[in-house]
């Protein structure tokens, strides 16, 4: 008997995930055979290329000339494309509050304060920056 073992098939988004890995460990923009030589694995150069380009539509990485070629760069941090993915889904539902108050019901304690948290802080912005500077100017009259 031979052994005939086909690779294993990647996962939904598990290439694209690879390559965004390659590049955010890159010391700048790179080229798709920087990322090809990166990945490893038998990959096409023409593979990295066409995930890449479908990166770039999903506004996930930025590309700039480089010879005649093009570099390729992160177009966010995995927080900021996460963050992405999630107000895609927000915009292609019709009910927006509908779906925000299933997630809120869905947080556990810890995440629902933090996002409290970070609403708060969200919001306060403005008026915190006003009441720091009434404070600061307070505290600053003194010392004059």
């Amino acid at each position: 008997m031979t052994d005939q073992r086909r690779p294993r098939r990647r996962g939904q988004g598990e290439l694209e995930a690879q390559v965004l890995s390659a590049l955010r460990a890159a010391d700048g923009p790179a080229t798709a055979g920087w990322v090809q030589e990166r990945l490893g694995g038998g990959l096409a150069y023409t593979t990295v290329v066409t995930i890449l380009t479908r990166l770039m539509a999903k506004g996930a990485v930025t590309r700039e000339r480089a010879g005649r070629s093009f570099a390729w760069t992160p177009a966010a941090d995995e927080a900021g494309l996460a963050a992405r993915r999630m107000r895609k889904v927000l915009d292609s539902e019709s009910d927006r509050e509908a779906v925000l108050a299933s997630f809120v019901t869905g947080l556990d304690a810890d995440d629902e304060r933090m996002l409290r948290d970070l609403l708060d802080r969200a919001k306060g912005d403005a008026p915190a920056a006003e009441a720091g500077g009434e404070e600061a100017g307070a505290a600053g009259e003194g010392e004059d």
